[in-house]
């Protein structure tokens, strides 16, 4: 097995990145991984301490093949930083592992991801590999299956699929029909659209909606573990892109989950589950927007002081 370089990218939360850190060292193939870190730079002068925080935690680390940390002096944002780090790291590997600094993963999460790369490597269809799987109990479900839609919560990809990427809302919102746009939204279940109308209006500058819009209009599919190898601690308000909420919350594998080999088709079953949760959780998600809306006028009223 021909180990692809773990990616993280980090900014100003020392706590998360910590746990996240500690999380990895703990898996066996950690030792044998090569860890590339993106850390960006500040955004307002009231960052830097918690930025060097961050950064501090680097500093000697060890538990890692080797450790390689670039840091920006100035604010990338993280759309523009995981493009940029992905690509990079991708045109140097063939591949990449990727995580952000509010992801726990399970001691099996490298041995999973790694395997999943080279057993699809050479698959067309197969786009994008997620560690991460949704609180959904599912029992009639292989230990890994195929969806349309991704998780960016710990993912994978290679250069082949990594080179449909392309970040151009206007072009997409003028490209994509309306059976299109039901089809991307899982027939209404969800309305993963709005990123892209938000990124096209100036109101959002995000990256994910577009890996997920390159995997659609290529016909890809992404693998998921039938129990999820990343939890995302980051759901509490402190991150510049945050949710308040604890629906996505996942408990970790207890035990390995294995590539199950098998033909590169959707599971219609699971993609009915999937669509089941997002359309019973249409009434958090609106009180999680109000809850975001108080925390980021806290945050600027606190600015302002």
């Amino acid at each position: 097995m021909s180990l692809a370089p773990v990616v993280l990218f980090v900014y100003n939360r020392p706590e998360h990145t910590r746990r996240t850190l500690e999380a990895l060292q703990l898996d066996p193939l950690a030792a044998q991984s090569e860890l590339v870190v993106y850390a960006d730079g500040p955004r307002r002068d009231g960052d830097r301490s918690q930025i060097a925080a961050v950064r501090e935690l680097f500093e000697g680390l060890s538990g890692f093949k080797s450790v390689n940390i670039r840091a920006s002096g100035e604010n990338r944002g993280l759309a523009a930083s995981i493009i940029d780090g992905v690509t990079e790291v991708i045109s140097n590997h063939g591949r990449a592992i990727v995580l952000e600094d509010d992801l726990v993963v399970s001691p099996q999460f490298l041995t999973y991801m790694n395997g999943a790369l080279d057993y699809y490597a050479d698959e067309e269809t197969v786009m994008h590999i997620s560690g991460y799987w949704f609180p959904i109990d599912l029992e009639m479900a292989p230990g890994t299956f195929f969806l349309r839609v991704p998780s960016s919560w710990g993912w994978a990809t290679w250069a082949r699929a990594w080179q449909c990427f392309e970040k151009n809302p206007k072009e997409l919102k003028c490209s994509f029909t309306h059976a299109d746009i039901r089809r991307f939204n899982l027939d209404g279940a969800n309305d993963f659209w709005e990123q892209v109308l938000h990124n096209c209006q100036g109101k959002a500058n995000t990256w994910a909606i577009f890996w997920y819009a390159a995997i659609f209009r290529n016909n890809g599919l992404c693998l998921f573990p039938a129990q999820s190898l990343v939890e995302n601690i980051g759901t509490d308000g402190s991150g510049v892109h945050c949710l308040v909420t604890d629906i996505y919350r996942s408990r970790l594998a207890g035990s390995r989950v294995d590539v199950f080999k098998e033909l590169p088709v959707e599971n219609l079953q699971v993609l009915e589950e999937l669509k089941k949760f997002y359309r019973q959780n249409r009434i958090g998600k609106v009180k999680r927007f109000v809850e975001v809306n108080k925390i980021r006028l806290r945050k600027l009223v606190e600015r302002n002081r």
